[in-house]
């Protein structure tokens, strides 16, 4: 019998964030009776109360009630009043890396996996498959812009951002799996890049069906490269059986020839960027794998349009185009400030917010490397999402990385947002773009700005 049974009573700790948002979504629609709390209110709170969880504003171990699983985000500490209440009664307790397994019990997982890009791709997936016409569950750490909410069940598979933060794909089989990059991060959980290459081997080699891995990006080929089973590869270099030619990319636009063993697939992409086009390449070779018509794959991808804080346009600031975008690793930041540049802006100010202390420190130096596009850089301080800061470590950290780098840049920390507006009026004049670039709050920069954004 089913962990999670029609009126199963679950209580979320931390239900306000991104992946376990989706997760009550999809409880609620299985039939469970879900409650759940979280620190702060939101709007994501709101929209939960609409769905039909109760929602609790602040933790308190009576909110436990007579729930019979309790399940809670990564980012919630063990301690939690709510965690100790759950296992004094002894309720059955899930940590994410259950809850997923659990899930996969029930329906076929088709995964998109690797350290960034796993919501855009399973985004595209989602829509892949809605254009062939199905009614696939899915869960993911964002809604599905023209298709619905990041949770919902339905009577197919489950497409599944697979996320690696904390172990939570150990207990995962997927039925399929795309793989996006792999890149150093969570290594305060694996320790070393050698175990989370690893743990993606490991997921690899416990999914029966099609593994499909973005040759271009060394992690994911170093990765694929070490499992024991056969990963179909694609990128842009001639080694690789699905290729990528004719890459197009415009404000706005990207578009590119998918060359296969069965022919050319053209595809059009309503959102711009390299990375969008890797991203889609995946979805495109797992969907194809997992036979989808090439027409549907071609109509689904077209109809994507982005997710929330990825590569966003937020509006203009006196004449200069604001962007926000989610890039919190290297790689990421790389991809998206070439971005830029490939678009035709010429004099880039990038405002990055480090996320999380012990990722800052042990990446300061690969951080500095990857603003080679930005004319201009910001930092401001590490935005720690509820990690502690023994060190008490700043944003100074990557800013000082940079000047080492090349102290010719323009390199400023600054320690709150009303600092970075003001630099950023310093640079008003030497900027074409700003984007704001960072995992936490740092789009609440653009309300400080003078004179403020317009749509």
């Amino acid at each position: 019998m089913s962990t999670f049974a029609p009126s199963t009573r679950v209580h979320v700790v931390g239900v306000g964030g991104a992946g376990m948002s989706g997760v009550a979504r999809l409880l609620v629609e299985m039939g469970c009776s879900v409650s759940g709390s979280d620190e702060h209110d939101s709007p994501v709170l709101r929209e939960l109360r609409d769905a039909g969880v109760l929602v609790f504003v602040g933790h308190d171990a009576s909110q436990v009630g007579d729930a019979q699983v309790v399940l809670w985000s990564p980012a919630i500490d063990l301690g939690n009043v709510e965690l100790v209440r759950a296992r004094e009664l002894g309720v059955t307790m899930m940590a994410r890396a259950q809850l997923l397994a659990e899930l996969a019990r029930q329906q076929p997982v088709i995964g998109l996996t690797g350290t960034h890009g796993k919501t855009t791709a399973t985004s595209m997936m989602v829509h892949v498959l809605a254009a062939a016409h199905r009614d696939d569950s899915r869960l993911l750490g964002a809604e599905v812009r023209g298709v619905g909410a990041n949770g919902h069940w339905g009577h197919e598979s489950l497409i599944l951002e697979v996320d690696e933060s904390y172990g939570s794909f150990a207990l995962l089989s997927p039925s399929a799996l795309g793989l996006l990059n792999v890149e150093a991060d969570h290594l305060d959980h694996y320790e070393t890049l050698d175990a989370l290459e690893a743990a993606f081997v490991s997921l690899i080699e416990r999914t029966p069906g099609p593994v499909v891995a973005w040759g271009d990006d060394e992690g994911a080929r170093r990765v694929a490269g070490k499992a024991l089973r056969e990963v179909v590869l694609v990128g842009r270099t001639d080694r690789d059986p699905w290729r990528v030619l004719d890459q197009r990319t415009e404000r706005g636009r990207s578009s590119f020839t998918l060359r296969g063993p069965n022919g050319d697939l053209e595809l059009v992409l309503a959102v711009t960027g390299a990375h969008n086009v890797a991203n889609a390449a995946v979805v495109a070779v797992l969907a194809l794998e997992l036979g989808v018509a090439a027409s549907d794959v071609a109509s689904g991808l077209g109809h994507f349009r982005g997710v929330p804080r990825r590569f966003e346009l937020l509006g203009q600031w006196r004449g200069v185009d604001l962007y926000e975008d989610y890039a919190h690793l290297p790689g990421e930041i790389s991809a998206t400030l070439a971005t830029l540049r490939a678009l035709g802006y010429e004099r880039v100010t990038a405002v990055f917010q480090p996320h999380r202390a012990t990722r800052t420190l042990r990446l300061a130096t690969s951080f500095a490397t990857s603003f080679d596009d930005a004319t201009n850089v910001v930092v401001t301080d590490i935005y720690l999402a509820g990690e502690a800061n023994p060190t008490g470590a700043t944003g100074e950290a990557v800013a000082d990385a940079l000047r080492d780098l090349d102290p010719r840049r323009h390199v400023f920390y600054a320690a709150t947002f009303e600092e970075v507006a003001a630099s950023l009026e310093e640079l008003h004049d030497e900027s074409d773009v700003v984007i704001l670039l960072g995992a936490g709050d740092v789009a609440a920069v653009a309300t400080q700005l003078r004179w403020g954004v317009s749509p």
